[in-house]
């Protein structure tokens, strides 16, 4: 059964940080996407960031550029996003996903041109100020 697990949100003040941790089980990364996106309450869901298993490229969305770093680590299974500098427009549930065969530019999973086959049930986040 493949099953994405996300971990490490919490409450945290402006301008702290945090680390989100997604580990994959029942499928390995290779030639694999894995995307981080996020929902605030009444808003549309967000691809944050994308890292492709292949190649190593990734994606970040304008809004975290600068500020959050994706990385994979493929003997762990499991993709990191280092989430810096937080605001509290980051407030949101954080999903981890992942796409079989991503043929595409990595941008394209996280802006949803293409979809993802798998979810996780998500991780909350909270920046307070």
């Amino acid at each position: 059964e493949v099953q994405l697990v996300e971990s490490g949100g919490g409450l945290v003040q402006a301008g702290g940080s945090l680390r989100l941790s997604c580990t994959a089980s029942g499928f390995t990364f290779d030639g694999y996407a894995i995307g981080w996106f996020r929902q605030a309450p009444g808003k549309e869901r967000e691809g944050v960031s994308c890292i492709k298993s292949g190649d190593g490229s990734t994606y970040y969305s304008d809004s975290v550029k600068g500020r959050f770093t994706i990385s994979s680590d493929n003997t762990e299974n499991t993709v990191y996003l280092q989430m810096n500098s937080l605001k509290s427009e980051d407030t949101a549930v954080y999903y981890c996903a992942a796409v079989q065969r991503a043929l595409y530019y990595v941008g394209t999973y996280c802006y949803g041109r293409h979809g993802m086959d798998y979810w996780g049930k998500g991780t909350q986040v909270i920046v307070f100020s």
